[in-house]
Order: structure tokens, then sequence, then C-alpha cells
């Protein structure tokens, strides 16, 4: 799929929290239809009546892709966002995918376990991101859609290895990493980040990396 995205999904990680990408959303001059989604049980996202795992979550974002759409996304939100290109590459314009394991055993690559930590602070919250096992690492090569790849050198969940990874697979990605950036460099810098997601979105790059703005 290819052209100019008609609507923005926007996904968050395993919070749930919608409002995590709004600032950098209010930063784009794109003209899309934006569509913040949440994720069921999470965050201020009421439950909803058979969903009930993470397939359930998959189909949630499945759901909006009836037009030309571009997934901004987050953390584990990066898994759903492929795996959602993969069963769709119709209606999958653009990948943006910020600090993510992608699909890829994070262990051997150097990431901290982060699921110890959710079940301690969010133990409120459905487990279905902590106990998801998905490995995408032999598909990714299959994912046809023009990808930027959003990483902080400074994410212990996220490392930078894994974003090398992610660019070695996927055939049509481009790395960026954002020094000082954490997990949440998608909030922390939205003002650097947005200029290169929207140059993405409209194809306005070359096929060299440009460097990232200074602060």
């Amino acid at each position: 799929m290819t052209g100019l995205p008609q609507r923005l999904l926007f996904l968050p990680g395993a919070s749930g929290n919608t409002s995590f990408w709004r600032p950098l959303d209010q930063r784009l001059a794109c003209r899309a239809e934006r569509l913040h989604l949440g994720w069921p049980g999470f965050g201020d996202t009421p439950p909803r009546p058979g969903v009930e795992g993470f397939e359930d979550l998959l189909a949630l974002v499945l759901e909006p892709l009836d037009r030309p759409c571009a997934l901004i996304a987050q953390s584990m939100g990066g898994v759903l966002a492929l795996r959602a290109a993969l069963a769709r590459p119709r209606w999958v314009t653009h990948l943006v995918l910020c600090a993510t394991s992608g699909g890829l055993p994070m262990a051997e690559l150097g990431a901290a376990d982060w699921r110890e930590g959710f079940h301690t602070s969010l133990s409120h919250l459905p487990d279905w991101f902590a106990t998801d096992k998905t490995d995408l690492s032999d598909r990714l090569p299959g994912v046809s859609t023009p990808t930027l790849l959003l990483w902080g050198d400074a994410d212990p969940f996220s490392p930078i290895a894994a974003g090398e990874r992610l660019a070695m697979l996927l055939p049509h990605s481009r790395l960026h990493v954002v020094p000082g950036g954490d997990h949440d460099l998608g909030l922390h810098h939205a003002d650097r980040l947005a200029p290169l997601i929207q140059a993405h979105l409209t194809n306005a790059h070359h096929s060299e990396a440009a460097p990232i703005p200074p602060p």
C-alpha cells in the first residue's frame, strides 16, 4: 500500500495510556483523521465484553483498517501494529514504531525485563501484554510497509540493539536514534519526533537517514 494515509491510528503501550501520543499528534500537519486507540480494561478505557486477550486486542486494531491508514505505535503496541500490517497490508500505508520489541526475543538483545515491574506497579491491569510470547522474527521480512523506527539510547527495556535488529529484518525501514531518549521518548521528545514522522507520512524523505534535529 502506498500513498497518503486517510487515517492515523495511535497505539499506546502496555499501560494503555491513550494520552501518550497526543502531544505529538498536535504537532503533525497531516490532514488525516486521528484515532487514539485504547485497550479495554487498561487506563481510562473501560472493559469491553469479548475482549479477553492479546488476540482480541489485535482484532480491535484491525477494525478501523478499512481505508489507507498509518499506524503509530509505542512499545507493546508496536507488536500489534506489525501484526496488523502483516494481516492487512492493503490498508497500512506507513508504520511508525517507537521503542518496541517488534515481536523479537528481547532477552538476547540485552533488554531489561519490564514484566516483573508491570506486575508489581500495574497489578490492577490485565496481564495480556506481560504474558504474550509473540515471536515475529521469521515474518518481519515479509512486511512491505515503509517503516520509521524511533529509538532512544537510554532505554533499558528496548535498547538500540532491538531497533538495529528490526532495521535489518524489515526491508523498508529506517532507524533514528534520539540521544538521551528513554522508553517514553514518543512523549518526552514530541517536538523532535514530529517532523520526522510528518516527513515519513508524506513520503518526503531520502534514502539516507536524516539526522536527528538538535534539541
